[in-house]
């Protein structure tokens, strides 16, 4: 794949603005984001991760070869690019709905920043990653749990289904059953493996499954749901 080494913006005022998706309460999610990321300090939010262990263990699991298309999606300013890069990945996509979340990303990074490619899309309206090809492994911590509506959820399988290839991963994490019915303010749908099974359907394997509770820099606790699916 050709990397891109420039964030693909959007024109916010445009009426094809890459992303327009709405909760039931009429959040526009893509602004949400951007005030989040705008307002606060990385290491402040409520998801922040200073070392992404559970999400190294999956991919490690996965014995990929350095070169493997990883796309990391509602990337964030998350420090496992940082750590994928340190251990020498060569193909990593990150991906998020809010440009601002990216630059805090990219900044961190410095020169780095240009062995990653860059996505701004809507997972529930995509357009630029229908184009960036066949992923070896499709890793999302904390952005499922977010779509509550069941055609959001559909558009989100949908792509997932189209991107991974044939013995590709996908790593799900998200809020499990006995986690918090909200985040950052908005209302979220939770999970247990069984329901990330019957999402995925009867292509995908379940290879591990593991409950982990988070520490946010606050100190308050919040129970994920960690899984590692294998395409058939």
């Amino acid at each position: 794949m050709k990397k891109n080494t420039t964030p693909q913006f959007c024109d916010i005022n445009a009426k094809n603005c890459c992303s327009t998706s709405k909760t039931n309460d009429g959040i526009d999610l893509k602004s949400h984001w951007d005030n989040v990321y705008d307002n606060a300090k990385v290491n402040q939010l409520g998801w922040y991760e200073e070392s992404p262990d559970p999400s190294l263990q999956l991919i490690q699991a996965c014995a990929l070869h350095k070169n493997a298309a990883l796309l990391n999606v509602g990337a964030g300013a998350t420090t496992l690019v940082d750590k994928l890069n340190e251990l020498g990945y060569q193909n990593i996509i990150a991906n998020d709905i809010s440009p601002i979340a990216l630059e805090k990303l990219k900044l961190r990074l410095g020169v780095e920043k240009e062995k990653v490619n860059w996505v701004v899309d809507d997972l529930t309206r995509p357009s630029e990653l229908h184009t960036i090809g066949k992923v070896d492994l499709w890793h999302d911590r904390a952005v499922l749990h977010f779509f509550n509506e069941k055609e959001n959820q559909d558009t989100y399988f949908d792509l997932l289904k189209k991107l991974v290839k044939p013995e590709g991963f996908v790593i799900l994490a998200t809020f499990n059953l006995k986690g918090a019915a909200t985040c950052s303010g908005l209302p979220v749908h939770r999970y247990d493996k069984k329901m990330l099974t019957e999402k995925l359907g009867n292509s995908f394997e379940l290879v591990e499954a593991f409950d982990y509770t988070y520490s946010m820099p606050s100190g308050d606790k919040r129970e994920y749901v960690y899984t590692l699916f294998k395409r058939k």
